[in-house]
């Protein structure tokens, strides 16, 4: 388990696979964003100054990024702000406030369908464009407990799992409130809810070994143009 994470799962490592996706998936959000103009306001739901700095754009001061979390991240930057709030609330912030919403496997871990549902309306709200992925929730390995078919587990099943191991990337929590806790909040989506969460764009299927690894939801449908043949390596 140990070697699978650090050699494939895990992102903050730059030499594995799943870093691997993130630089294709991010390579794809550059090709769509070329089309805009000067200075790029980018509202990054869950990010890090990192992610950007890995991928090679930090420096790049065409991009103004706001990074929200539930906690301050670091900035140093000067094209960078980081903001402590709700994904589920963006309140703060005017319709259409930026050109693009980005985020990465964030919305899975709101916890439930309504929650997800009104992230995915605040973001709609606030951006003028949108890129947001996902984990597909058929995917035969869970992708942050790394045990497969984990999100079918009974309740108790899981919490006792996560009582007793350590699971991806969880350490072991004895306390069952906890425990409980951390279960509920994954909720990992389908297609099916993707779509109904973003009706005005496009849902592209990112693969491995011929299934469906992650969905990525691009909007408006017009912003999204190529991304499709672009994934599907054509």
């Amino acid at each position: 388990m140990k070697f699978v994470f650090e050699r494939i799962i895990d992102h903050r490592r730059e030499t594995t696979l799943a870093t691997a996706f993130r630089r294709r998936r991010f390579r794809l959000f550059l090709n769509l964003i070329e089309a805009l103009r000067p200075p790029i306001s980018i509202l990054d739901v869950g990010g890090e100054q990192r992610f950007w700095e890995v991928m090679g754009v930090a420096q790049d001061e065409r991009f103004q990024i706001v990074l929200l979390n539930i906690e301050l991240q670091p900035v140093n930057r000067p094209n960078f702000i980081s903001l402590a709030g709700d994904a589920t609330d963006l309140s703060r912030f005017a319709d259409s406030e930026f050109d693009v919403v980005f985020s990465n496997s964030v919305i899975e871990h709101l916890g439930s369908f309504d929650r997800q549902r009104r992230m995915a309306m605040e973001i709609q709200r606030v951006g003028k464009c949108y890129f947001i992925q996902t984990p597909n929730r058929y995917f035969p390995l869970e992708p942050h407990f790394l045990l497969p078919f984990f999100q079918f587990y009974p309740s108790g099943l899981q919490i006792a799992l996560v009582q007793h191991f350590n699971l991806g990337w969880y350490r072991r929590e004895p306390d069952v409130r906890l425990a409980s806790r951390l279960t509920r909040s994954h909720r990992l989506l389908s297609a099916q809810e993707m779509r109904t969460l973003f009706p005005n764009g496009a849902l592209y299927r990112e693969r491995v070994l011929g299934l469906t690894k992650s969905f990525i939801a691009c909007g408006p449908t017009s912003f999204c143009n190529g991304l499709e043949k672009a994934l599907m390596g054509k």
